[in-house]
């Protein structure tokens, strides 16, 4: 292929966000549309109206942010909303399910509370929206901006300029691989085999991504999260081995993600 996806180191990008920002804070937006792709940490309010447990539409969530509660797992922004703020838009991307007419024309976001890279995860906490569905909802999307836009080769022009955040993973540990009683997958693979089969499953989402118009994508690692309190408390029932166990599990899968080819 002729266009390279621009995997974008994430912090260097952030940095360089903020220091864009502090020298055209009223300029255009930075690029004319932001999708993103991920699990709770960027959920907006997809799962709102879906059966699950792994919702966030009642306080106190939301007590500190402007819209109220949105169904955000958290009180304020998540880090997808202040990255837009960075990149100049005005307003947050709107999420999948309640985004009409030209609303898509800044981006969409597709986030899923409990969500994964295997389409499995999180299954014990009821209905999510795996990436694999996310990627379906942004053809749907693609469609949508054809008929906006004119033609499909207008929309893949728009789409070419756009950035794209993705980050999943942390459920297909969390919430798969480190819940035998659930799932079969820690029985089945070491971790390092685990973290090659999920980097080799993403690499095909993230071409499929490619062939949807993608060209700059933001991948970020999974962070510590044995760490946090979920695992500690609930996981673990504060083992510090267990703890450890978790954070170095993910460790093949950032290494793995590094190592991710252009296509």
């Amino acid at each position: 292929m002729t266009d390279k996806i621009k995997v974008w180191c994430f912090l260097l990008f952030l940095s360089r966000l903020v220091s864009n920002l502090q020298n055209c804070a009223h300029a255009a937006p930075q690029v004319p549309c932001f999708f993103i792709f991920g699990d709770s940490l960027a959920d907006s309010g997809n799962n709102n109206n879906l059966v699950t447990a792994a919702k966030a539409n009642y306080r106190p969530y939301g007590i500190d942010f402007p819209n109220g509660t949105t169904g955000r797992f958290t009180n304020g922004r998540t880090v997808v909303d202040i990255i837009g703020e960075l990149l100049g838009f005005n307003q947050f991307i709107p999420p999948f399910a309640t985004a009409r007419g030209r609303d898509i024309l800044v981006g969409v976001n597709y986030a899923s509370g409990a969500s994964g890279i295997r389409d499995e995860s999180g299954r014990q906490l009821g209905d999510r929206i795996s990436l694999n569905e996310q990627l379906q909802n942004h053809a749907a999307t693609l469609s949508r901006l054809t008929q906006l836009l004119g033609t499909k080769q207008a929309a893949e022009n728009y789409l070419n300029k756009c950035l794209y955040y993705v980050s999943l993973g942390s459920n297909d540990y969390l919430n798969n691989y480190f819940m035998p009683s659930n799932y079969t997958t820690s029985r089945l693979y070491t971790p390092d085999q685990y973290a090659k089969v999920l980097i080799d499953q993403y690499s095909q989402q993230i071409k499929l991504l490619y062939h949807l118009g993608a060209r700059k994508i933001a991948l970020p690692g999974l962070r510590p999260i044995g760490s946090i309190p979920y695992s500690f408390s609930t996981l673990c029932r504060n083992n510090v081995s267990c703890v450890t166990n978790i954070n170095n599990a993910v460790l093949p899968f950032n290494a793995g993600l590094v190592l991710l080819p252009n296509f």
